[in-house]
């Protein structure tokens, strides 16, 4: 993640991909910094913008000569504390051009719901990982960890390490699938 202008060009010196942020996706300035730098770019859709409205957060990074974008799809706001992954959003970006990733713990997130932090509900990471392979996503992003009680943040919507490899062959088979 990329916060602020000045970041951009420090990070692209260490960095494969810049992300622009999901609360910070609508940010013109930063956008521009980001495409400036040349550097691919993943754009985090905010949870508050509607897929088809991202192609104004692309037509920034355009504008800096920049076409190597990235898409990724977190879920969409519903109410208080509680995002919602809708497939629907896949095939909407998808008409970009773009590659788009599924972030399948991020979008199991439910902001705030813990208190002092966002808590989640990981069993559902599986669950909505197939779907967006079947929906014919290009990645999936998650974070998994070897203890997930004891990780430091996102603890309640990431995947146990260990359930990593079988998911990944399912993911695998059902983007044959699709692709076939």
């Amino acid at each position: 993640d990329v916060h602020s202008v000045e970041e951009a060009q420090k990070v692209a010196k260490v960095a494969d991909i810049l992300q622009l942020p999901a609360f910070l996706c609508r940010q013109t300035d930063l956008a521009l910094a980001l495409g400036e730098t040349g550097k691919p770019i993943n754009i985090k859709k905010g949870q508050f913008v509607a897929p088809q409205d991202v192609q104004l957060i692309v037509e920034k990074i355009l504008s800096t000569g920049n076409d190597q974008i990235v898409v990724t799809e977190r879920g969409t706001s519903f109410g208080y504390n509680n995002l919602v992954a809708d497939m629907r959003s896949l095939s909407i970006l998808r008409t970009m051009g773009y590659p788009i990733v599924f972030d399948a713990t991020h979008s199991v997130q439910l902001p705030g719901s813990a208190g002092d932090r966002s808590g989640g509900d990981s069993a559902l990471i599986p669950c909505l990982a197939r779907s967006a392979v079947a929906a014919g996503c290009d990645a999936v992003f998650l974070e998994a960890h070897p203890d997930t009680e004891n990780a430091l943040c996102d603890k309640d919507s990431m995947l146990p390490l260990g359930d990593l490899p079988e998911l990944w062959k399912v993911l695998r088979k059902i983007d044959e699938i699709v692709r076939a």
